[in-house]
């Protein structure tokens, strides 16, 4: 898993740059982390790893691109995850949705980013 996979990292990582700081900081961690437990992963599992990570790396592309453009009222990053989608992760990967959501949602880290915040002030 090595050619591709470190293109795609070092995308991720970039991508990761035009987040907010607290939600960049959570997203480069997971990133290292998940890339790391998945050196040695073999030939299908590597696959889809790198189909996964691919197709997050196209939803930040689009997401951070509306932004740019001024196509939403709210910033917010990420999608819902469908209970199909669920389903198919292991008890691990549920393990580690459920301390990434707890990292995100602490109340002294605010990760949605309103435009219309700095007219409030």
């Amino acid at each position: 898993m090595l050619g591709g996979a470190r293109g795609l990292y070092r995308r991720i990582l970039l991508l990761h740059r035009a987040l907010p700081p607290a939600l960049r900081a959570l997203g480069d961690r997971y990133v290292k982390e998940e890339f790391r437990k998945h050196k040695a992963a073999g030939p299908a599992e590597a696959q889809r790893f790198l189909r996964e990570w691919e197709n997050y790396a196209a939803l930040i592309q689009q997401q951070i691109n509306e932004d740019k453009q001024n196509l939403r009222e709210k910033t917010v990053y990420g999608i819902q995850l469908t209970e199909e989608k669920l389903n198919d992760f292991r008890d691990e990967q549920i393990g580690q949705l459920k301390e990434l959501m707890d990292e995100a949602t602490k109340p002294n880290k605010k990760i949605t980013i309103s435009k219309d915040s700095e007219q409030n002030n």
